[in-house]
């Protein structure tokens, strides 16, 4: 056989070589999308929590008087406290209440259902999302320890100092109440946070702050 001849039958097909390389590739992608599937898929919410507005729900039934839970919704923490009779006492206090920046609750940072001297659709429990509505920070929860300026229990904020009560208002720094997240109660003892009371209609992302 020539040499010319021989050259080219040994002489390698850029073309093809190319064409082998990229469907190679294009297998071998496809079979790693498809084994990370599942897992890709177990991490979106099902149909239901989309349609439901991505609600999480936390049961109350162990919370005991002066607990505080934390729970994760919209990747914000959500404080979930069952309030002691102290706490609603000093919470109807006049002195105290007179302390607040937004006693009654006219700001825009709860539903309706929440718009009351307790801010929570049961007096004995709080919702509110965990952050400090001055600064953005995360909150401490405070018990029974008094904080300044003589509060029962509440919340206070570690970076900018602002102080809220138990029922969230504030009263010291930060100018607005902790926000309420939509919550309903879907047992006695079992709360679904991202879901309205039955014919209630409240939209979180219209919370002020500043």
């Amino acid at each position: 056989m020539p040499n010319d001849a021989m050259a080219k039958l040994h002489r390698p097909d850029k073309g093809r070589r190319r064409f082998l390389y990229g469907a190679t590739a294009l297998f071998g992608a496809a079979g790693l999308a498809a084994a990370a599937w599942p897992l890709i898929d177990q991490m979106n919410p099902d149909g239901a929590t989309r349609a439901a507005g991505n609600f999480v729900e936390t049961d109350i039934a162990g919370l005991r008087a002066g607990e505080m839970r934390t729970v994760r919704w919209r990747a914000m923490p959500i404080f979930v406290t069952h309030r002691t009779p102290a706490m609603l006492a000093a919470m109807q206090d006049p002195a105290r209440v007179s302390t607040m920046a937004d006693a009654y609750s006219e700001k825009r940072q709860q539903p309706d259902y929440a718009r009351n001297w307790h801010r929570s659709i049961e007096p004995a429990y709080a919702v509110l999302a965990g952050i400090c509505t001055r600064c953005r920070c995360a909150l401490r929860y405070v018990a029974e320890d008094p904080i300044p300026p003589g509060q029962t229990g509440g919340y206070s904020c570690p970076c900018c100092a602002s102080r809220y009560d138990p029922a969230g208002r504030a009263y010291y720094v930060a100018q607005y109440n902790l926000a309420v997240p939509p919550y309903r109660f879907i047992e006695r003892s079992r709360i679904a946070i991202g879901m309205n009371p039955n014919g209630a209609i409240f939209n979180f992302e219209s919370i002020e702050s500043g």
